[in-house]
């Protein structure tokens, strides 16, 4: 199943290991496997990663940084092929994957002998990537009646899905609320009416899920087996840049809409 209705499905460069993925989650289909299972080995396939960069062994850890993101796409899958959704499994995911990327960054960080200050400005502007690519998708998907596990405007605890503890639910939710609430505020700070926007064209979400995660583990991964893992830090950081411009293409996209009508 996918997220979004056939005629709004997009090019999405962040997840190149989708058809893995599908693979994975129909392999595991009929298994006791649980989606929060394959989380927890992408979990595990970060912590190697952080490990091999810290070891210096720089193909594995664009290895483990690829398998990451396609374990990333294959618990979602899995829990659309068994019909499990979960905002157990959604924001434990979401929690491993901040807690992750400040690691990965903090691996490049104590190798590549940069500021702490820079790393710290690379972190962040990696979730503000992220923040927005999400922010944007989240809005297409509810727009057009696609998926809405996630919700564009995460203010309070969903209610439990059938089979799930709601005090869990509560528990995942203020650690996810705790965590991304400054990333979702700055986010929407930027581009506030994105909302109000009729469905977003293909091509602009095509050229927005270059921020997506999948897309920034594939930039760390081409830069270790490139030999410039020095050059990560700084990178993201002139890449935040993107923010700016693809705010300013959305409001746009929406003004040129309004003056239309």
């Amino acid at each position: 199943m996918s997220k979004l209705p056939k005629e709004y499905k997009f090019l999405d460069l962040s997840d190149y290991g989708r058809f893995i993925a599908r693979a994975i989650a129909n392999a595991l289909k009929n298994t006791s496997v649980t989606p929060i299972r394959v989380t927890t080995w992408f979990i595990i396939s970060g912590i190697l990663a952080i490990i091999s960069i810290l070891s210096g062994f720089k193909i594995a850890a664009a290895i483990f940084l690829i398998l990451k993101s396609i374990l990333d796409a294959a618990d979602g899958e899995l829990s659309r092929v068994k019909k499990m959704p979960s905002y157990i499994g959604r924001y434990y995911d979401s929690i491993a994957d901040i807690l992750l990327n400040f690691f990965f960054l903090l691996s490049f960080w104590i190798v590549s002998d940069s500021s702490i200050w820079l790393m710290l400005f690379a972190f962040i502007g990696v979730q503000l990537q992220g923040t927005l690519y999400n922010y944007y998708y989240v809005i297409l998907r509810n727009n057009v009646n696609g998926d809405v596990t996630s919700r564009v405007f995460e203010n309070s605890a969903p209610k439990a899905m059938p089979g799930e503890n709601q005090g869990t639910v509560d528990n995942y939710f203020k650690v996810f609320k705790v965590l991304y609430n400054p990333f979702d505020k700055a986010i929407f700070y930027f581009d506030r009416q994105a909302p109000d926007s009729a469905p977003f064209p293909k091509w602009f979400m095509t050229m927005v899920s270059s921020l997506g995660l999948g897309f920034q583990l594939l930039i760390m991964s081409i830069l270790l087996l490139c030999n410039q893992e020095h050059f990560v830090i700084p990178f993201f950081i002139l890449y935040s840049m993107l923010i700016v411009l693809f705010v300013g293409v959305r409001r746009s996209l929406l003004t040129s809409k309004i003056q239309s009508h």
